[in-house]
């Protein structure tokens, strides 16, 4: 019994030990490839952050002129978490005015933004006075929105935009957060929108906007019937 044990264990002795190396290879294979994406999505990064930098800093012609023809409304969502950031928004707020952006949908979900509405309005005016921008921000219109804003509201709101801002001309919404996604931006304002998600907002550039933007306005768009 005692040598037919031994003799039994020692047959299947090459099928473990092979599955053993099969088991490393496995990990090792994965563990390459794991390598591999991280090295992708960082350089992916740096080459993001490289032509910001170069945007940013007029050096490449085609993002100086933008046609804002098809961009009437234009709808900024902010993870909550990251709406706190007020000296951001304004910031924000402020490029878009450089940019030409006229109209601007400010949400998020807990309603973090409509609460700081005055302090954000406020610190934009003292901004674009220091640096010489007040009237490009005197001629936009802002709209502040939350996830309770509720159907009364939403009803109004949807017929004011479809009336004067939402009957032929697609929108651009940039979503700042870690989620890629509206974060309960209200449906019937998406029909026609593109969705950009911009990542954290800490982290926002504004070369970054400036090529969502000129993507949106270069691209062809089209519309359902």
């Amino acid at each position: 019994m005692g040598l037919e044990f031994i003799y039994q264990n020692a047959e299947w002795m090459p099928s473990s030990t092979l599955c053993v190396r099969y088991g490393h290879f496995c990990l090792d294979y994965y563990g390459i490839l794991s390598i591999l994406l991280s090295a992708q999505v960082i350089s992916s990064g740096t080459a993001n952050t490289f032509q910001s930098y170069l945007i940013s800093s007029g050096l490449l012609q085609k993002y100086k002129a933008l046609d804002l023809t098809e961009l009437q409304y234009l709808a900024i969502v902010v993870d909550s978490e990251e709406a706190h950031n007020t000296s951001k928004i304004v910031e924000l707020l402020h490029w878009l005015s450089i940019v030409g952006v006229k109209n601007i949908c400010l949400y998020d979900m807990d309603g973090v933004l409509k609460d700081s509405k005055e302090i954000i309005l406020e610190e934009l005016a003292d901004r674009s006075y220091e640096k010489g921008t007040f009237s490009d921000q005197k001629q936009m219109t802002f709209e502040f929105s939350s996830f309770s804003d509720g159907k009364e509201g939403a009803a109004k709101a949807a017929n004011f935009l479809c009336s004067k801002l939402w009957r032929t001309r697609t929108h651009l919404l940039l979503v700042y957060g870690l989620a890629r996604c509206h974060l309960g931006f209200p449906a019937w304002k998406l029909r026609y929108t593109e969705i950009v998600h911009m990542g954290p907002l800490k982290a926002m550039k504004y070369g970054a906007i400036v090529k969502a933007i000129y993507k949106f306005a270069t691209v062809r768009q089209n519309y359902g019937s």
